[in-house]
Parts: structure tokens; C-alpha cells; sequence
């Protein structure tokens, strides 16, 4: 039975996989419609023959790199099970820990490390393919220095976790999933806060824009939108990419808005002020904090859905998964499975939600600062900088974009210019 179970995961694993190959690679269809061709939307107007290629290609590699890597994770997490690697994690984590306290962190240094190396060949394909479309400029030393950083925060942040949530589970059978939600709403607000000013500057370093110039520019632009601004942050990513970016992190004091050099680098001060009226708006209409209380929503319906399906899923099949009880150590993957399903299964409606509110930030960015061909040509130049695609497929837009499309974005500007030209 258990060989028969982890034959079929890996056949649907392959098959899904050629799903989105044939999806990606031959059915979608990434062509404008005809009403945007010849548009400022429209990629060959401001690409050129190399870079429209370029751009498909990459485009569909990454995307496929997408859909395979979070369900190669389930697949992962499951044959763990399976095969008896959870139990045997426990196992050397008993025998090697005098000490009960020290057990937990054993094993989870076990399951971590493991899943590191199942996911690092995908993870390094990511790294070479955007190496090759010169969409990175990092080192392989410094692309594994990040690497290496993301796995250790991750392992200090279930550190923190995992004991809490297995101790709650331990005490109430029932209703441990609404005390350890309870509980992670502080957490939660507590590395917000932390976010730009202790995980951030593990990566790259930030400082306070060296352009005075344009920050008075930035500065005046904030004042007109009623924000309290004393500084914008630059962070050195020339290092690391071609691509550009800026935004808004963190909670209360330390929030701030960042602008990547590599942003300050390629785009002029009318473009620049047009994206920092942009992640304006995101303070002014306070689109963290909704994000931050939409998470806590859906993470409260999560931690609830989890405990529902971990019940049933270990009833059905706990002899074949080796888990005797939820509340022992060894269903920890069973767990990270369903939450990172359902994640997956709720993006969707939290893209949704994001494009929402990059619309309304596009929205006022142009009214405030009144530059559609800033506007338009900033859009542009992302697009050339990270080989995006201007009109994704559709499964691609839905589970991917956090942002509206190229097409979206630019086509709304572009009636804007229209409409004030004419007035």
C-alpha cells in the first residue's frame, strides 16, 4: 500500500507537470488582442526583436519553475511520511538529546535540512535561468550566502513556532488551532516591525538616499499627500539584478519606503516620483494594515482548516503515513503539507485582493503627480528590465500576479493621457 501511494503522488506530480508544460509552452496564448496592438501597451513599440523574444522564453521557463515548485514541496513532505523519514528523524533526535527540551530542535534541524537539499536543485535552476536572461547579476557565492540566510531564518522561525504549537496541541486537542492563531497576531505585528530593520538588512544594505536632490522632490510629493516622511531608503541591489523595484515595508516606526538603486540608476526623477506616488498611496489608504488583518483572516481559517483535514488525513491513513497521533512531532510535514496547500489554494483570492490595491495606487499616483508619459515609460522600462510578460496567461495572472498586468497598467494610463489631452 505504501509503495502504491508514493507511485501514484509522483505519477500525479509528473502528470500535473505536463499539464502546465503543455499549458505554458503550447495552449496559452500570451498575444495581444487586437484593440491593444500598436498601443504603448503594445511590447514591440518599445522592445526590440531580441528582447521580445527574450521575454517569451523566459517568461515560460520561470513561469513552469512556479507551478512545479510548490507542489514538488507537497510531494516532498509526503513521501517523507511515507517512507518513514519523519519517524526516523524523531528516532535520531531521541538518541542524540539527553535532554527533552533539546529534542524538537533536532528534529526539526533533520526535516529542514532535508527539504533544503530536495528543493535546492529547483532553486538553482531559478538562480541560473535569470543568470542567463541577465535578469541576475549574482554570484553563485552571493545567490548561497541568501540561500543560506533564508534557511536559517526559516529554522528560527519554527523554532519558535513548532514547540509552541505541538505544546497547545498537547493541551487542547480541540482547540489548539484557535489558541496558537490567538497567539501568533502579536508575532505576527512583532517581525512586521522587526522586518526592515533586522531580516532586511541580513541581505543587502540600506541607507538613506545619497540624491538629495530628488528626495527633497519625494519629500515635497509626500508633504502634499499628508505623510510624515523624514527619509527614503536606497538598497544596493545592482549587485544582485537588473530588475527594478521599490516599496513600502514594516509597521508603525519602522515603516519606510525603499527604492532599489538599480531604480535610481535607470529612470529619471519624473518616473521616480510617479512609483513613489505610488507606494504613497499604499500609506495614505493604509494597504498594510488591511494586508496585514486580511493574513490574519485567512491564516485564522487556515489554522482551522489544517486541524480539520490533519484529523481526518491521519484517521484514514495514519499506519501508512507512520503518524500515531496529530500531536506527535512526526505529523510536522503532514502539517507544513496542507498549510502550504492551502496557501496555494488561497492565492488566487489574496492576488486578487493585492491587484486591487495596485490599481488604486496606480490611480493616484497619476492624479498626483499628472505624468502619464513618466508613468507609461517607468511601466516600459520594468517591463525591458525583468523580461516580463505585458499580457500573462490567464492561470499565470491568477495564482502569480500580485500585480496588474503590463497590459492593465499601461492601457489604464494610457487613457488617462487620452483623456486629459483632450480636455
Amino acid at each position: 500500500m505504501v509503495r502504491k501511494m508514493g507511485v501514484y503522488a509522483v505519477l500525479a506530480f509528473c502528470l500535473y507537470g505536463l499539464f502546465f508544460y503543455w499549458y505554458l509552452f503550447y495552449f496559452a496564448d500570451a498575444s495581444l488582442p487586437f484593440e491593444y496592438q500598436g498601443s504603448k501597451a503594445d511590447p514591440s513599440t518599445f522592445l526590440n526583436g531580441r528582447e521580445l523574444d527574450l521575454s517569451g522564453e523566459y517568461s515560460k521557463i520561470r513561469n513552469l519553475l512556479f507551478f512545479l515548485s510548490t507542489p514538488f514541496e507537497w510531494l516532498f513532505y509526503f513521501l517523507i511520511l511515507l517512507f518513514g523519514f519523519s519517524k526516523a528523524f524523531k528516532r535520531w533526535a531521541d538518541q542524540s538529546a539527553k535532554y527533552k527540551m533539546l529534542r524538537m530542535p533536532i528534529y526539526l534541524i533533520w526535516l529542514s535540512l532535508f527539504a533544503f537539499l530536495a528543493t535546492f536543485p529547483l532553486s538553482y535552476i531559478s538562480y541560473s535561468l535569470s543568470r542567463t536572461y541577465h535578469i541576475s547579476t549574482q554570484t553563485f557565492t552571493s545567490w548561497m550566502k541568501d540561500e543560506l540566510i533564508d534557511f536559517w531564518i526559516n529554522y528560527a522561525t519554527w523554532l519558535i513556532i513548532v514547540p509552541v504549537l505541538y505544546w497547545l496541541m498537547k493541551k487542547s486537542k480541540k482547540r489548539w488551532w484557535l489558541y496558537g492563531w490567538l497567539l501568533s497576531v502579536p508575532f505576527t505585528l512583532f517581525m512586521m516591525f522587526l522586518q526592515p530593520v533586522v531580516i532586511d538588512p541580513l541581505y543587502n544594505d540600506f541607507y538613506p538616499l545619497q540624491n538629495k536632490e530628488l528626495e527633497t522632490k519625494i519629500l515635497t510629493l509626500a508633504e502634499k499627500a499628508d505623510i510624515p516622511a523624514k527619509n527614503v531608503f536606497e538598497v544596493n541591489m545592482a549587485d544582485k539584478t537588473n530588475a527594478l523595484n521599490a516599496y513600502v515595508t514594516g509597521i508603525g516606526s519602522n515603516a519606510r519606503i525603499v527604492l532599489w538603486d538599480t531604480t535610481l540608476n535607470r529612470l529619471n526623477d519624473n518616473q521616480i516620483l510617479f512609483i513613489m506616488a505610488h507606494e504613497m498611496c499604499h500609506y495614505v489608504e493604509k494597504h498594510i494594515y488591511f494586508g496585514i488583518a486580511g493574513y490574519l483572516l485567512l491564516s485564522l481559517l487556515g489554522l482551522y482548516l489544517t486541524y480539520k483535514i490533519m484529523n481526518w488525513a491521519v484517521r484514514k491513513w495514519g499506519k501508512e503515513l507512520k503518524i500515531d497521533d496529530v500531536r506527535d512531532i512526526r505529523s510536522l510535514p503532514l502539517f507544513f503539507m496542507i498549510l502550504s496547500m492551502l496557501l496555494f489554494a488561497a492565492s488566487p483570492l489574496t492576488n486578487l485582493a493585492s491587484r486591487y490595491e495596485e490599481t488604486r495606487a496606480d490611480k493616484y499616483a497619476i492624479e498626483m503627480t499628472k505624468n502619464p508619459e513618466a508613468a507609461i515609460s517607468s511601466f516600459q522600462e520594468l517591463t525591458r528590465s525583468g523580461l516580463s510578460e505585458v499580457n500573462p496567461p490567464f492561470l499565470v495572472k491568477i495564482f502569480r500576479y500580485t500585480h496588474p498586468s503590463m497590459l492593465d497598467r499601461i492601457s489604464m494610463l494610457e487613457e488617462y493621457e487620452i483623456k486629459h489631452r483632450n480636455q
